[in-house]
């Protein structure tokens, strides 16, 4: 006879545990309860019920945005910066600490990429998250600093471990993980600005690459020239204009408190990177400086050159760059999780974001970034859900985020599209506009937002690096919240699968077409790709492509 679990709260099940331990071994782990619960199921004992395995989960929160996210670390490597705030610790990669959680686990896996993709998959998979969309993050310092027969050989083996089978080489490894159980939906690196070049731009793209994290740290040269950062402001844009022109997603890291800075300061070093077109990330990493004794900084603290920022500075500053941030920008982070022993003095809080959050509600404030409006694991009622344009200058190209709202203003998905200016007139302003409800209904302008586009460059990325994308509108990102589901699987209320990323597309095809495009491109990740074909597009050298009809 299959029976159906009863439902209890997350405080129910915690009390059942605690009344309920294994003989002589304490507490049921997770792991444990969700082997049993699926061996059940697939005993027929149990009807496989998906809130039930939700309810089990460590951590829901690890794959509440759609995807799993899977970090590993290089291996220690000569950087070629010398930043007087940067840690040196010889057993790692330049930047990290050996303590870190996830600095543990690489060397735990001796900087093994198929190791440590493996073992990650592995553990999110024994606590019940789905492992089918799989975002892969390398970090550990600047990427563009290997040498490249390590950088291919790394990312192929991380290919290896999703696709469960060894390759011959980095393109059949790709190639294997179109149709994966465990597909790559983005594929994340991080570097230095002065690094970025068209040469690196090509082979990112034939790495399969779709975001970069670039350490800006500062927007002034006097306090990148003190910190000894070693590139300036304007390598910053160019970076960033290459980038973009190339669509990927562009992630920067931005330090407040450095050697030379007040709050006063950063504050209008925050405003630069949405007042200049030419920045403008989509996605942001805050790191408050850290007074490290491991790091040269620390010389200039103890002869009373530099001071930290006191917490309830840290924390009015941060509060008013939240209230700066972009609809179109998603802060992933205001402070690094870096292990407060390391930490000489100043903010040593672990909990910031919360302390800042807290703070922001009590005031009547509220940030508008895109990681304070997902929806999240929340439910969705999709007849209540309307698309919204919001159109921005990026320098060198016309940008629109296109995204489902729901009716108090939280996101359920987005699309950024990228209409390079040199194709296509320009704006005389920007412009937010709801395009329609989900079911139908008129446009309704909204507000202006932005001043004139400038043209920028990276034409001579599009036309001589990358020529597939001569001519083409890009899209650069495509995302819909919910927790990470199995491939085709739907769930009640979730705003995964439920079309809202075709309709996305859709609107964004009719805007190309609008303004002349006569094809559309998009730097999906090898694991979408599958998608993508089955939507009309067709895989160049490593974009998908799609041709207008009459274009």
């Amino acid at each position: 006879e299959v029976r159906a679990l009863p439902r209890f709260s997350s405080g129910d099940f915690s009390r059942i545990l605690r009344r309920h331990p294994r003989p002589g071994a304490g507490a049921f782990g997770r792991d444990f309860l969700i082997a049993e619960y699926r061996r059940l199921c697939a005993e027929g004992r149990l009807a496989f019920d998906r809130e039930t395995l939700r309810r089990l989960q460590l951590k829901p929160t690890r794959t509440i945005s759609g995807v799993a996210t899977v970090t590993v670390l290089t291996k220690p490597y000569p950087c070629p910066g010398k930043c007087i705030f940067c840690p040196t610790d010889v057993r790692m990669p330049k930047s990290y600490l050996h303590d870190e959680p996830g600095a543990l686990r690489a060397e735990f896996h001796q900087f093994d990429p198929f190791d440590q993709t493996a073992a990650r998959l592995r553990a999110l998979g024994n606590v019940g998250h789905n492992t089918a969309k799989v975002e892969l993050l390398i970090l550990g310092g600047t990427w563009s600093a290997y040498r490249r027969d390590y950088r291919e050989w790394f990312v192929k083996r991380c290919f290896d471990a999703m696709n469960g089978r060894e390759a011959a080489s980095l393109a059949e490894a790709q190639r294997w993980n179109e149709t994966a159980a465990r597909r790559n939906v983005g594929l994340v690196i991080e570097t230095r600005p002065d690094h970025i070049d068209p040469d690196e731009i090509a082979h990112l793209r034939y790495l399969g690459v779709t975001k970069v994290q670039l350490g800006a740290q500062s927007l002034d040269d006097q306090i990148l020239d003190l910190n000894k950062r070693g590139h300036t402001v304007e390598q910053t844009r160019q970076a960033v204009g290459l980038l973009r022109a190339a669509g990927f997603k562009i992630h920067l890291h931005w330090m407040p408190n450095l050697l030379g800075a007040t709050p006063d300061s950063d504050r209008a070093d925050f405003l630069r990177l949405w007042s200049d077109p030419a920045l403008r990330p989509d996605e942001l990493k805050i790191y408050p400086c850290s007074l490290l004794q491991n790091a040269e900084l620390y010389e200039y603290w103890l002869r009373g050159e530099y001071q930290p920022y006191s917490d309830d500075e840290i924390t009015e500053l941060l509060i008013d760059c939240k209230l700066q941030i972009p609809r179109y920008c998603r802060v992933n982070r205001v402070i690094r999780d870096i292990p407060a022993g390391h930490i000489v003095a100043g903010l040593k809080r672990s909990n910031l974001r919360e302390d800042v959050q807290r703070e922001m509600k009590l005031r009547g404030l509220r940030c508008q970034c895109i990681r304070c409006r997902e929806v999240r694991g929340d439910a969705v009622d999709p007849a209540t859900l309307h698309m919204e344009s919001e159109v921005y200058d990026g320098g060198g190209s016309e940008e629109h985020f296109l995204s489902f709202v729901t009716p108090d203003d939280r996101l359920a998905g987005y699309l950024r599209l990228s209409l390079p200016v040199s194709l296509t007139p320009a704006l005389s302003q920007g412009e937010r506009e709801i395009i329609s409800p989900l079911s139908s209904g008129e446009g309704q302008r909204a507000r202006a937002v932005d001043s004139p586009l400038l043209l920028g460059e990276g034409q001579g990325v599009r036309d001589d690096v990358l020529p597939e994308l001569r001519d083409a509108a890009l899209i650069r990102e495509v995302h819909v919240y919910g927790p990470a589901l199995e491939l085709g699987v739907e769930q009640g209320g979730a705003a995964q699968h439920i079309g809202l990323g075709t309709r996305l597309l859709e609107a964004a095809e009719e805007i190309a077409r609008g303004r002349g495009f006569g094809k559309m491109a998009v730097i999906a990740a090898i694991g979408a790709r599958e998608y993508y074909r089955s939507r009309g597009y067709a895989l160049g050298e490593t974009y998908m492509l799609k041709e207008f009809k009459g274009g």
